[in-house]
């Protein structure tokens, strides 16, 4: 392997847009953004180097042993991430790109392409969210920025207009130049154009303009036409082995190589039914997309498989995907994938997204108990399996809360999965994995200092908030909308408006400090929720409550104190109570029945008012799911 004759720019862009240039599965996707192509062309018009290249060339032979796909020329941050496979007729040789992926790919979009990204402030769904944006280089000012001599920038046909420091050249159109005089006779065009302004403006001709734009042409010719830019090796092994451990060792640098990155691709070359990279990639948009949408990854996959097959080492090795592992995981590959649908689609039909889990290994026992009792249709929608999914979703917020995930995943993985795979009874085995991890740094198990100094602390818009919420509103479906709402509405927790109340100054801690904790929230549906807006929390119960029974309900729901006075002036003593109520019931709910004591009796009082309660008509926020 040795360095080659290099090649200008405009050779290896005609070479990747005629797919004499390919990408092999071994590589990651396009991952450099706007700024990152643009400070690669500035490079080139400095004349700065940009790195060697590694190509690998494959003979007619050996192009059907393995995955390739062509490069991207159209990226699109919602619509068009993915490379296409290449369609390879096998009676050509091709080469590959093993090192510098992302400079042709950046060069390719910058010369023949477009690069869309999201508008900021425009949701989404909306179409005018994703313009499409082409380069461009100013030709009459430098960069503003400090880290840049050439104002390059990927603008919409809107966008691109010329005035006094603005004459924008679509980058891509030096492709048409044939010689260094077509530059020239371009350059025309802004001479005129300068003309056309001091005539207009009435001020002198800008010379430094004018210099400047015939500069900037000439050295973004020669950077394409003329300059030997593309310096790179040639590997002519067919070998993929040794083409594995080349590719790792020039990828050590820059954005490393992930694991999964390496896995994926040596499951593309030994899966010969599927394609392992586009199967992969799939599942995890399709898996992402479930309910209010998750996080997951091509890592996560390559977990979950290595689990789900009863891999005995589940780690992150080489070794574990050799051809016959790989072979037993295309074989299992459709179980895998309906076994995380149904686990994601239970999370999600318990209210969890991307917004509240802290590890997406919480799907994976899931996954396998699923798998392992015969992957039911509709597992989490089926009334048979409701108290199965309830014991599931004990595990799935004891495991949460505990935070059992944070510490080397694989050592809680492999245990709970063998526990699941010794059940017969077709139930979710919660009381044995609690008793196997219980005297271990992975306990489920809860100690008071969990309920007094942790869980009842939890503050509105944390992640943890609805999760120990669900666990005081079990029978809320939080794939509806329910708000997090304060009791006491936050917009009165105000110094100035607890003086205006004539509340002591010494008390007004106990008011700021505590309104947005666990103890001052609760779910409430849209529409209650909309009624109660900012009112005062007395006079909204009463007005909406007017039978004793009604208003001895909505205590009970929600572990409001009976028979107390509800007036904001005793927020405090409320407070306390309620605190007590709402540690006593998470205790009910995640300590086994066998460990938990006796539950506190906490005597009903009457707490009289202080001060006559003030109605407050400021916004109160809630925080929606």
């Amino acid at each position: 392997m040795a360095f080659q004759v290099a090649l200008t720019i405009k050779e290896t862009i005609a070479d990747i847009h005629s797919k004499k240039y390919l990408l092999p599965s071994i590589q990651r996707e396009f991952i450099w953004n706007v700024d990152q192509i643009t400070k690669l062309f500035d490079s080139l018009m400095q004349g700065y180097p940009i790195g060697s290249f590694l190509f690998w060339k494959l003979g007619a032979i050996n192009i059907n042993k393995f995955t390739f796909y062509e490069f991207l020329r159209n990226y699109h941050a919602r619509d068009l991430t993915h490379n296409t496979k290449a369609s390879i007729l096998g009676n050509e040789e091709i080469t590959a790109i093993l090192d510098g992926q992302q400079r042709l790919t950046s060069l390719y979009i910058g010369l023949m392409g477009t690069y869309t990204y999201k508008r900021r402030y425009i949701s989404q769904d909306d179409h005018r969210a994703y313009p499409v944006r082409t380069l461009y280089l100013n030709l009459l000012k430098k960069s503003e920025d400090e880290d840049w001599l050439y104002n390059f920038s990927f603008l919409t046909e809107d966008e691109c207009k010329n005035d006094q420091n603005h004459f924008w050249f679509r980058v891509g159109d030096i492709l048409n130049f044939e010689k260094p005089a077509d530059a020239l006779k371009y350059h025309s065009k802004v001479n005129a154009y300068l003309n056309n302004i001091a005539q207009t403006t009435g001020e002198p001709f800008d010379e430094e303009k004018n210099d400047f734009a015939i500069d900037a042409l000439s050295k973004l010719f020669d950077a394409i036409h003329s300059d030997k830019t593309i310096s790179y090796y040639l590997e002519e092994s067919s070998e993929l082995d040794k083409v594995l451990k080349i590719f790792i060792r020039v990828n050590s640098g820059g954005t490393p190589l992930s694991y999964s990155d390496l896995l994926l691709s040596i499951a593309s070359a030994q899966w010969n039914d599927l394609d392992a990279r586009e199967e992969i990639l799939k599942a995890v948009d399709n898996l992402n997309n479930i309910g209010l949408g998750f996080n997951i990854d091509k890592d996560f996959i390559l977990k979950a498989c290595l689990v789900l097959c009863d891999f005995t080492d589940i780690s992150f090795k080489v070794d574990n995907f050799s051809n016959t592992n790989m072979m037993r995981i295309q074989g299992e590959w459709n179980n895998i994938i309906i076994a995380l649908t149904e686990a994601l689609t239970l999370v999600s039909r318990l209210g969890f997204s991307h917004k509240n889990i802290t590890s997406n290994n919480l799907f994976i026992p899931i996954a396998y108990y699923i798998k392992h009792i015969g992957l039911p249709k509709k597992f989490a929608a089926t009334p048979n399996n409701a108290e199965n999914v309830r014991t599931i979703k004990k595990w799935f917020i004891s495991a949460m809360l505990k935070r059992v995930f944070s510490l080397k995943p694989d050592g809680l993985l492999i245990p709970v999965r063998d526990i699941i795979k010794k059940t017969t009874d077709g139930n979710f085995p919660l009381q044995q994995i609690i008793e196997h991890f219980s005297y271990t740094k992975r306990s489920h198990d809860f100690t008071d200092a969990d309920f007094t100094d942790n869980l009842i602390w939890r503050k509105y818009g944390q992640g943890d908030t609805l999760v120990v919420l669900s666990i005081l509103y079990p029978w809320a479906d939080l794939n509806n909308l329910f708000h997090v709402d304060h009791i006491f509405p936050k917009s009165a927790f105000t110094s100035y408006k607890l003086e205006c109340r004539g509340i002591e100054q010494s008390r007004h801690k106990d008011f700021l400090n505590n309104f947005n904790y666990i103890a001052n929230l609760q779910l409430l549906e849209g529409l209650d929720n909309t009624s109660k807006s900012d009112k005062d929390f007395k006079m909204w119960f009463e007005e909406k409550f007017s039978t004793e029974e009604e208003r001895r309900a909505y205590c009970q729901k929600h572990l409001i104190p009976e028979n107390v006075d509800l007036s904001f002036e005793n927020f405090p003593e409320i407070f306390a109570i309620r605190k007590q109520l709402i540690i006593e019931r998470l205790k009910e709910e995640l300590i086994p029945p066998t460990k938990y004591p006796k539950r506190i009796h906490i005597p009903k009082r009457r707490i009289q008012p202080k001060i006559k309660p003030i109605k407050l008509m400021d916004d109160d926020d809630d925080f929606i799911f």
